[in-house]
């Protein structure tokens, strides 16, 4: 019983490895697309992690320039003793007190960046201010050890951080203050700060000494964004009484707040800084950073605070020694995250579309190889079938051979996507997949097998009802894939794209396919007519053979129209962000360069060198009134300024000449401090005054009250309000707020506010692109170094190196280079499954005359009809799936801009496209030709 056994065994070993030699093409195609789509399992996660890290940071790393993403604070409590005082070194250094109550992987990413204080708004006493304008002086005093590297001091020093016994506490104070409140190096200012309720009866001042006087240097970070009345001094009228308040703002040393303390002024807000690093895994870093920041502020309680303060009735903490109130954890970092996370997941979906192409054409790619392999065992399946080889066994022998292809093509693709993939990014290889992929692959063989030889063909009498259940199962499935397709877009425009959505395009593509299939012989049917009235045979039978053949071609039109589907469309996206961002980078910058400062100033004069425009625009926050129905309308953005700036700086701009138009006239030139100022207003304030104008009351310094009248004279359409001229202006706007133009004129009335605000534009009429250093340099001298200078070029050029940006692109790129050599290659594979039936037929009309120029026009014409249908069904896919997830195709998160980037066709790549295909398709027509050419008589014989 032994040796039948092992003969058997022998038997089946050596039918398997000349079964593999004969199938080494195909099996080759098998092992490229496995190997192919589990290197991208490895590779495409780990590439995306990075380039969500990457972006993550870059919006980090902005935020944190600005303000510390996560901060915290409390106020010292120092009338627990007697006298008050307190140690601020001491409390200042207490930093690992509080970072050691961190837990998990905050402990190790967080990091305490120093500290800081500040005394809320005190009343300045002495001296008086010399101008009339100011009925009162309020200064804002703290401790910034940050701010060194940003000032010079012009004379005098930077305030001690150790006074000397029996000084003043010491102030530092910038040039501007220094000159708007009469004082410089050495003077003294008394203040009257707020009293403490339940412990004083009367606010305690206090003097403090200026030791020096300093100017802003300018830099290249945001250290001054919401930090300009540190330079500059703003005035705003005051609430409960007639005049002008000027704020300052001054600096102070380590221990003015002992000091203080000792005169009897209550404790500062005291706050400490915590610096996030996300270097490496930024994304898993900042989602781990979460769950800690979440219960943060409840550990600190529970640790360091316990009782009630007598005198306030809050929670009562004690900092080594030091007793203070509740303490507060301002998080930034968490809604940073969450609006990160839903940008991050729209370009997750967008990819999303293209993997799931690149799958479909694999396993279309797969499906084809198999088919023509089965196709060229055929004959030789059906005689072991006919010697007694079960179904089971020929199923076991074709997975015998094919399995351990796909094994070893699954593992080397694999270890090269874990090779290439980078390390130490918030994306990992997913193995799962990856198996799952090749696991579809090898099951393919099995099923495809058994379909074929599960039982042999049916009697004759039955092949009618056979031919009807098939047309039945056709229409079934083609219902069933359109009504599929349909409730795909219906939910994928309700409820936006998600991973189970992003098969839907390949659904539309199928269901494009089907049209075309269906099509496909009703557009022949009027060229058959036409061709069967005419002389020649050549013509009719290549139509008639390709309109018998469109079911035989489903397959290739599919895998064409699919994988030009997902170029056209790719093309598309990256075509409408990269306009998007030009645009977004236009309406950031409102020209060529902008600066912004806070408080409505006027720029220098003389500051723009030769070749350099600029305009001026004035934001105010106003209260105005209807002048017939009387409606008062709260915080309305008043934005001030002269057109003719606006035409020199922008010329083609809408909004400029409808400006120009119609405020500056010559009447309103000539017009009286009383006339009625011209205005655009927004649809919205408009909307709430419907036939008159609007009056306002503002308070000039140094003059009694005064009423400004402004007369409509347009409303802004939504095309004025998306200007670019209004970027930088709109930017500081909350959404929703009412909003006016006017001349430059209000702006000369209107006393400045703390709120306002003062936007520069500038233009470059050099001969070549505009100079960043130049404007640059332009801006700061006309508004100072605190201003915020944008470029325009530079800020494209950091729009464009955004993480989400750039691996959106790579993914679609490399997702649509893999599809179109898959779709390649599945073409060539289909061509081959279909060239014989073609041949064939060209070798029954070559015996009956046919010459070789027409048997080469007839393989034309057979697969001209595809290549026009691949063409149009593909370029019509990747036109029509934009359109129909148009309300979940968001692409403004990664342009900018108000409003969602219109929709940007990439022709160029569209046309090139096309005609690659069609070129590929007549190229295999071509290449038959030249083979039935090089044909002799016996193989043409053979063929009939």
């Amino acid at each position: 019983m032994t040796r039948p056994v092992r003969a058997g065994a022998a038997v089946t070993r050596r039918l398997i490895r000349k079964e593999a030699r004969g199938d080494l093409p195909l099996l080759a195609c098998l092992t490229v697309v496995v190997l192919v789509v589990t290197a991208l399992c490895a590779w495409i996660p780990a590439y995306a992690g990075g380039q969500e890290d990457q972006a993550l940071r870059q919006r980090v790393g902005a935020t944190q320039s600005q303000a510390p993403l996560i901060s915290l604070s409390t106020t010292p409590e120092i009338f627990d003793t007697v006298p008050p005082a307190l140690d601020t070194a001491s409390l200042l250094d207490a930093g690992d007190t509080l970072t050691e109550h961190l837990s998990g992987s905050a402990a190790r990413h967080l990091s305490l960046t120093g500290g800081s204080y500040d005394y809320g708004q005190a009343s300045l006493i002495s001296p008086r201010t010399p101008g009339p304008a100011d009925t009162s002086t309020r200064l804002t005093a703290g401790y910034l050890p940050s701010a060194r590297t940003h000032l010079r001091y012009v004379s005098g020093h930077a305030p001690a951080d150790h006074t000397p016994l029996g000084s003043a506490p010491q102030i530092g104070l910038s040039q501007a203050t220094a000159q708007a409140l009469g004082v410089r190096a050495g003077s003294r200012l008394t203040l009257e700060f707020a009293k403490t309720l339940g412990v004083q009866d009367a606010p305690p001042r206090a003097q403090l000494q200026v030791s020096g006087v300093f100017r802003a240097r300018a830099g290249s970070d945001d250290f001054w964004t919401g930090r300009e009345t540190l330079d500059q001094p703003a005035r705003y009228p005051a609430e409960r009484s007639a005049g002008t308040v000027l704020a300052v703002h001054g600096l102070l040393g380590l221990d003015a707040a002992d000091l203080l303390a000792g005169a009897g002024v209550g404790g500062p807000r005291v706050t400490w800084q915590l610096h996030a690093d996300l270097s490496g895994a930024a994304l898993d870093r900042a989602h781990a950073l979460t769950g800690p920041l979440s219960h943060y502020s409840a550990d600190l309680s529970d640790a360091l605070c316990q009782g009630v303060d007598p005198i306030t009735s809050d929670i009562s903490c004690h900092i080594r020694g030091q007793a203070t109130g509740p303490l507060l954890v301002t998080d930034s970092l968490t809604p940073l995250l969450d609006a990160f996370t839903a940008q991050d997941q729209q370009a997750r979906d967008l990819a999303t579309f293209a993997v799931d192409a690149l799958a479909a054409v694999a396993l279309a790619t797969v499906t084809v190889a198999v088919r023509l392999l089965l196709r060229r065992r055929q004959a030789h399946l059906r005689l072991q079938r006919a010697r007694g080889a079960s179904t089971t066994r020929l199923v076991l022998l074709r997975c015998a051979v094919a399995w351990p292809v796909v094994l070893i093509a699954a593992l080397l693709g694999w270890t090269a996507g874990v090779t290439l993939a980078p390390t130490g990014t918030s994306g990992s290889p997913q193995p799962m997949t990856a198996a799952l992929a090749a696991a579809v692959v090898a099951l393919t063989v099995p099923l495809m097998t058994w379909h074929a030889v599960r039982e042999p063909r049916r009697p004759a009498r039955l092949r009618r009802r056979r031919r009807t259940l098939a047309a039945g199962r056709r229409v079934v499935l083609e219902l069933t894939v359109l009504t599929t397709a349909a409730a795909g877009v219906i939910a994928l425009r309700g409820q936006g794209p998600d991973g189970m959505l992003g098969v839907v395009p390949v659904l539309v593509a199928l269901t494009v396919v089907l049209v075309l299939l269906r099509l496909y012989p009703l557009l022949l049917r009027p060229v058959l007519r036409q061709t069967r009235r005419g002389r020649g045979a050549v013509a009719f039978i290549g139509t008639a053979r390709a309109a018998q053949d469109a079911p035989a071609t489903g397959l290739a039109l599919f895998v064409l129209v699919l994988t030009l589907g997902t170029a056209v469309f790719g093309g598309l996206v990256q075509q409408t962000i990269d306009d998007g961002l030009a645009t977004g980078a236009a309406w950031t910058t409102g020209a060529d360069a902008s600066a912004k400062v806070a408080g409505t100033v006027a720029p220098a004069p003389g500051a723009a060198p030769t070749g350099i425009r600029t305009a001026v625009q004035h934001l105010y926050t106003l209260q105005l009134a209807g002048q017939t129905e009387g409606t008062v309308v709260p915080q309305v953005a008043v934005i001030t300024v002269d057109p003719r700036q606006l035409v020199a700086v922008a010329p083609a701009s809408p909004l400029a000449r409808a400006l120009l138009s119609r405020l500056a006239t010559p009447k309103e030139d000539r017009a009286g401090a009383n006339a009625p100022l011209p205005s655009f207003l927004s649809p919205s304030l408009r909307a709430s005054e419907r036939t008159g104008g609007f009056t306002t009351t503002i308070v000039p310094n140094g003059r009694p009250p005064k009423d400004l009248t402004f007369k409509p004279v347009g409303t802004l359409t939504t095309g004025q309000l998306r200007d670019p001229l209004l970027g930088p202006v709109t930017a500081q706007i909350a959404a929703g707020t009412p909003m006016l133009i006017t001349t430059a004129r209000a702006g000369q009335l209107i006393a400045r506010q703390a709120s306002g605000s003062t936007v520069l534009l500038l233009k470059d009429d050099g001969p070549t692109t505009a100079r960043p250093a130049a404007l640059r340099s332009a801006a700061a001298k006309a508004l100072g170094p605190t201003a915020r200078i944008h470029i325009r070029s530079q800020t494209l050029s950091a729009l464009r190196a955004d993480g989400l940006t750039q691996g959106l692109g790579a993914i679609y790129t490399t997702s649509c280079v893999l599809a179109a050599l898959l779709g390649l290659l599945a073409l060539v594979l289909e061509l081959t499954l279909t060239s014989h039936e073609r041949s064939r037929t060209t070798s029954f009309l070559r015996t009956l005359g046919l010459d070789a120029k027409q048997a080469g026009a007839l393989h034309f014409l057979q697969l001209l009809p595809l290549a026009l249908a691949s063409a149009a069904g593909g370029t019509l896919l990747g036109l029509l799936e934009p359109r129909l997830m148009a309300r979940t195709l968001d692409l403004r998160q990664f342009t900018g801009g108000p409003a969602q980037p219109a929709l940007r066709t990439d022709y160029s790549l569209t046309i090139a496209l096309v005609a690659g295909v069609t070129t590929l398709i007549l190229a295999a027509a071509l290449t038959e030709t030249v083979l039935a050419r090089r044909r002799g008589l016996g193989g043409v014989l053979r063929l009939v």
